[in-house]
């Protein structure tokens, strides 16, 4: 079944239902919703995109995104969304390998795509061909998609740097959603769904849940996340959902504070992609209240490994409840976790090694990548390459990774694809890029610099070639890079360098 058919069984019945906004104001009802999508399928069946396809989306958060996002569904095209932080060339890369013809865009991020050399033809939101697909003769109804048909293609990188396309199927998708209705919240059509985090990753997948429930949709007028317009947008509306990294969530602590602000209007705020911590998640449920669930997933397996409810959050009288706290909860329903070897080996509770996932919502493979394909599922299991505890109880408390991969604001940045950036200067000889504690951020990037090229320059190389958050925020000088006898860096003894 095509995931797409949700919207148009909740235009058929609650046609008048509020679906999508722009900050305060009313976009489209969900008749509105639906007829828009299906015109946008129309206009791209006429363009020869054929079920199957896939079709970008390189956008800011605005409503127009789920527009575009479900009418590539009503036409049976699998979406790939492209996060609209990403440099030009970046996301360049993805549509080539993806393979896809044609790319959504909004202003300031079309040129971007038209100065590379991607073969994609882009239809900006304020564009005629866009209006064109507005007014398009509508599908019937969505095509026809089988359940393990390709439905987003969700583009992750590998330790190497090299972007992989995570191959997210209707059925995987359907999971996710079913599984957050038993294990992380509830939504009603009284609801509303804030976009205040990227589209491209989990805030639009999130979306799915609420369009099925009927809830509204809101974008908030800058696009992006602001704190204090959140809390007006949750004053206004009075019963929000979010996601939000757990850098977000600090900010979110820290700002209302100093505005006096109490987030009333705040149902749900599900936090992600990123390391917690206990005394951060408490001294915002004590500002708050009752309002946080922590999920933990993958790309691989978007948004369904594990759940920690708001009881579990803010429970204060089990005697494990800081130990719970850290930990991202027990597995969702439609999942099995355990914990083994690199080799996909059980280990009892209790057992340090990496986390396993199987089930409806892990992913078939990546798109074109037999090899990574292969290194990732194992004897059925995902192998999520995070290390990781899971006691008696079943609760998983993530303990590092096996990778190197950075988390700065809930965004991954991988250090060999800024280490490829930085060589190409003629005075680097050498260099490793880590992650750093950082206080709001959670790490913040660092290179570690083997030459004589100034910061500057470095700064105006990765401008010219990677997005901004993955550029370096400092540049510290070395005269030899630690190396084992394998001519290995040492990147655990350059981390240990911050801890002194």
């Amino acid at each position: 079944m095509n995931i797409a058919v949700w919207l148009q069984r909740m235009a058929a019945a609650e046609a008048a239902r509020p679906a999508l906004f722009l900050g305060q104001e009313q976009v489209a009802d969900y008749a509105g919703f639906h007829a828009r999508a299906a015109s946008v399928a129309g206009w791209l069946q006429m363009q020869g995109v054929q079920p199957g396809d896939r079709v970008g989306i390189f956008m800011k958060n605005c409503p127009d995104y789920l527009i575009a996002l479900y009418g590539i569904w009503y036409a049976g095209a699998a979406a790939v969304p492209v996060n609209a932080k990403l440099h030009g060339k970046e996301a360049e890369y993805i549509l080539q390998n993806s393979g896809a013809g044609l790319v959504f865009t909004s202003p300031g991020l079309t040129e971007a795509v038209e100065g590379t050399e991607a073969v994609v033809r882009c239809v900006d939101i304020t564009g005629s061909d866009y209006a064109a697909c507005l007014y398009a003769q509508p599908v019937a109804e969505p095509v026809f998609r089988a359940p393990e048909d390709l439905a987003w293609l969700f583009y992750t990188s590998g330790t190497t740097g090299r972007p992989k396309g995570v191959m997210i199927t209707h059925r995987m998708l359907m999971t996710m959603a079913i599984a957050y209705f038993a294990d992380v919240d509830q939504v009603s059509a009284g609801d509303q769904a804030l976009y205040a985090a990227p589209m491209s990753h989990g805030a639009g997948i999130y979306a799915i849940q609420h369009v099925l429930a009927g809830a509204a949709h809101v974008c908030p007028v800058s696009g992006g996340f602001d704190e204090a317009e959140i809390f007006d947008l949750a004053a206004h509306f009075g019963r929000v959902h979010m996601f939000a990294a757990p850098t977000m969530v600090t900010r979110m602590t820290s700002e209302a504070k100093r505005l006096g602000r109490k987030g009333e209007g705040l149902r749900t705020v599900v936090y992600a992609g990123g390391p917690m911590y206990v005394a951060d998640i408490v001294e915002a449920v004590e500002h708050f209240g009752p309002v946080f669930v922590q999920v933990y997933g993958q790309g691989e397996c978007p948004m369904a490994i594990t759940a920690l409810p708001r009881h579990a959050v803010q429970d204060r009288a089990h005697p494990r409840w800081r130990e719970r706290l850290a930990s991202v909860g027990r597995a969702q329903s439609v999942v099995e976790v355990r914990i083994g070897t690199p080799e996909g080996e059980l280990l009892p509770a209790g057992s340090h090694g990496e986390i396993m996932v199987r089930g409806d919502a892990v992913m078939p493979g990546y798109w074109n990548n037999p090899e990574a394909t292969a290194k990732t599922l194992v004897n059925g299991w995902l192998m999520t390459g995070d290390m990781g505890v899971l006691d008696a109880d079943g609760y998983l408390t993530l303990q590092d990774r096996s990778k190197d991969m950075i988390i700065t604001g809930g965004s991954n940045v991988y250090p060999r694809e800024v280490e490829e950036v930085l060589l190409l200067h003629p005075e680097v000889r050498e260099v490793s890029v880590v992650g750093r504690p950082h206080a709001d951020w959670g790490e913040e990037v660092v290179a570690f610099v083997v030459g004589d090229a100034q910061d500057a320059e470095l700064d105006d190389l990765c401008s010219s070639r990677i997005a901004r958050f993955k550029r370096p925020k400092a540049y510290l000088r070395i005269e030899a890079l630690p190396k084992n006898n394998y001519g290995k860096v040492l990147k655990t003894e350059l981390r240990e360098r911050f801890k002194r």
